[in-house]
C-alpha cells in the first residue's frame, strides 16, 4: 500500500541536483530583484543605506559629529535627490566601515557597500560550508539585506566568523565577535558562551578588539563625537517609545510583535524573560551537545534571533548558519520526517516573513526563530549519540 505522505514527510525529491537548479533560479531572480531595489534607492523614497552614506560623508569630510546631527544629515542625505532620510545610530567604531564608501558619489557607494558586504559574507559561509557554497550565496536572508543596504551582511560574517572559526582559528573568532561592537545587541549571547564554552583564547580577543575599537575611535573622531552619539540615545528612544503599526511589523522580534497587542512594558517584561531563558539554555548547550563547539554555536546565533528585542528581517544574514548545519547533520546522518521541508522553510524564512508581514498584520519571523532553536536543540543533543 503507497504512502501518500512520504513525499512530504521523506522529500527524496529534494535531492542536491534540484537544490543546485533551484539555487540557480534563485540567484538569477535575485539578480533582477538587486536591480529593482537599486532603482528604487535612486528614487524619491531613499534607501536605508543613506544613513550609512551620509554619516560616511561627514566623516570623510572631517566632521564625524555631524553623523548624529539630525539636522545635518537630513540635509546631507536629501542632497542625494532622496526626499526621504535616515537617522545613523551606529556608535562610532561604524564610522571606521562608512567612512570609505562617503567619499563615493552616493549611487556607486550603494553598489560598491552592497558588493563588498555581500563578498565578506559570502566568504564567511562558503568557508564555513564549502561543500553547500550554491546555497550560501542565495540565502534569502542575505538578499532582503542587500536589498535594504543594510549591515546585515556584514554583521552576519562577523556572527558566522565568530561561531564557525571558534575552534579552528579562535583569534580571528574572537575578533569577529569583538567587532560586533557596531552593533552589539547582535552579539548578546555570545560573550557567555564563549565563556560557558571555555573558549578563553576567542573570549579574550573578542574583549581586547571591542575596548580598541572603542579607543581607536575616540581618538580617530574625537570625543565630541562621542558624545553625540550618546546624545543620539533620545532618537533611538523616540523611535522605540512610538505607536505605528507598520514600524512594529517590520521588526522581527518577539518584542515588536508584542507591542501590537499588549503595553511596552509587559512586552519588555516577556521579552526579558525569553531572552533569560535562551541564555540559560545557551550556556548549558555545551554540556548537553558534548562540548561541540559548532552544534552549540549554531544554536547560539539561532536563539539570537530571538533573544534581542530590536532586530529587523534585514539583520538575520547569520541565521545562515543554523540553518545550514542542521543541512549537513541531516545529509550526515539522516534527515528527520519533514525536516527538509521545514528547513526550506526556515530558510526561507527571513525574507518570506517581513513580505507577508504587513498583508498578514503579524510578522512571523519570531516563530520561525523559536522552531529553529528547537529543531538545533534537538539535533545537537542526538548528535552525542551518533557516530
Amino acid at each position: 500500500m503507497s504512502d501518500n505522505s512520504a513525499p512530504l514527510r521523506d522529500a527524496r525529491w529534494l535531492d542536491s541536483g534540484r537544490v543546485r537548479g533551484y539555487a540557480l533560479l534563485l540567484g538569477l531572480a535575485s539578480l533582477a530583484l538587486m536591480v529593482n531595489s537599486y532603482l528604487k534607492a535612486m528614487g524619491a523614497d531613499g534607501t536605508d543605506f543613506l544613513a550609512f552614506w551620509g554619516a560616511g560623508h561627514v566623516t570623510a569630510a572631517g566632521d564625524p559629529a555631524a553623523a548624529y546631527n539630525l539636522a545635518m544629515q537630513e540635509r546631507v542625505q536629501t542632497g542625494t535627490g532622496s526626499e526621504g532620510w535616515f537617522a545613523f545610530v551606529n556608535p562610532p567604531p561604524f564610522l571606521f566601515a562608512t567612512a570609505p564608501f562617503g567619499l563615493l558619489p552616493f549611487p556607486l557607494a550603494w553598489i560598491a557597500w552592497v558588493a563588498a558586504t555581500y563578498a565578506l559574507f559570502a566568504w564567511a559561509g562558503m568557508r564555513a560550508f564549502p561543500k553547500l557554497w550554491p546555497i550560501v550565496l542565495v540565502f534569502p536572508g542575505a538578499l532582503i539585506a542587500a536589498g535594504h543596504a543594510q549591515n546585515g551582511l556584514l554583521t552576519g560574517a562577523l556572527l558566522v566568523a565568530g561561531v564557525a572559526f571558534v575552534d579552528r582559528r579562535p583569534l580571528l573568532a574572537g575578533a569577529a565577535i569583538g567587532a560586533l561592537v557596531i552593533k552589539p545587541h547582535l552579539a548578546l549571547l555570545l560573550p557567555f558562551w564563549l565563556a560557558a564554552g571555555g573558549r578563553s583564547r576567542a573570549f579574550i580577543a573578542a574583549g581586547v578588539t571591542a575596548i580598541s575599537l572603542v579607543l581607536a575611535s575616540w581618538l580617530a573622531f574625537g570625543t565630541d563625537t562621542l558624545r553625540a552619539y550618546t546624545e543620539s540615545w533620545a532618537a533611538s528612544a523616540a523611535i522605540m517609545q512610538g505607536t505605528d503599526p507598520d514600524f512594529w511589523l517590520r521588526m522581527a522580534t518577539l518584542y515588536g510583535q508584542l507591542r501590537l497587542f499588549v503595553t511596552a512594558e509587559l512586552a519588555m517584561a516577556i521579552q526579558a524573560l525569553v531572552t533569560v531563558g535562551l541564555l540559560v539554555l545557551t550556556v548549558l548547550s555545551w554540556k548537553r551537545f558534548g562540548g561541540d563547539a559548532a552544534a552549540s554555536g549554531a544554536f547560539a546565533l539561532a536563539a539570537t534571533a530571538l533573544a534581542s528585542p530590536y532586530l529587523f528581517n534585514y539583520d538575520l544574514p547569520f541565521l545562515l548558519l543554523p540553518v545550514l548545519w542542521l543541512v549537513r547533520q541531516g545529509l550526515d546522518h539522516g534527515f528527520r520526517p519533514y525536516e527538509k521541508l521545514a528547513l526550506v522553510v526556515l530558510w526561507l524564512a527571513p525574507y518570506a516573513t517581513r513580505a507577508a508581514a504587513l498583508p498578514l498584520e503579524i510578522n512571523l519571523m519570531p516563530l520561525a526563530a523559536a522552531a529553529l532553536c528547537i529543531m538545533v536543540w534537538t539535533r545537537g543533543v542526538a548528535a552525542r549519540t551518533q557516530p
